[in-house]
């Protein structure tokens, strides 16, 4: 599976972005889809997660109320929208993919990792 993240860019705080994560090859509607970022000097760190079917999602407390992760399986797509963007959210964001079908959230569960897009948020 190859995936294709795309969408980043620089906004004011308080501004929407919304990022995409395009798949192809292997069975993508089957597998979970995650998002992570990493800020310079930092880990890279959990962001959302979608189930395969997009029927359940999750999120760790400083994005929860302000991101949203859905996705489209006919179009091999998922998203990251997101809302109230804050400085501190300023990082590369990536998405990723595991054949496990229920959300994850530790990185190396992971199996498939796309290139990241980075997203600039000014005060």
């Amino acid at each position: 599976v190859q995936l294709q993240a795309s969408g980043g860019g620089l906004v004011r705080a308080g501004a929407s972005l919304r990022l995409s994560c395009a798949a192809s090859g292997g069975t993508f509607s089957s597998y979970s889809v995650g998002w992570f970022r990493q800020a310079p000097g930092k880990e890279r760190e959990f962001v959302a997660a979608v189930n395969w079917d997009g029927g359940f999602t999750y999120y760790p407390d400083s994005v929860k109320g302000r991101f949203t992760i859905f996705r489209d399986n006919t179009k091999n797509t998922v998203y990251l929208h997101m809302n109230s963007l804050k400085p501190e959210d300023t990082a590369v964001y990536h998405c990723a993919a595991r054949t496990s079908g229920v959300v994850g959230t530790v990185r190396d569960s992971y199996d498939y990792w796309g290139q990241g897009t980075l997203v600039t948020v000014s005060s």
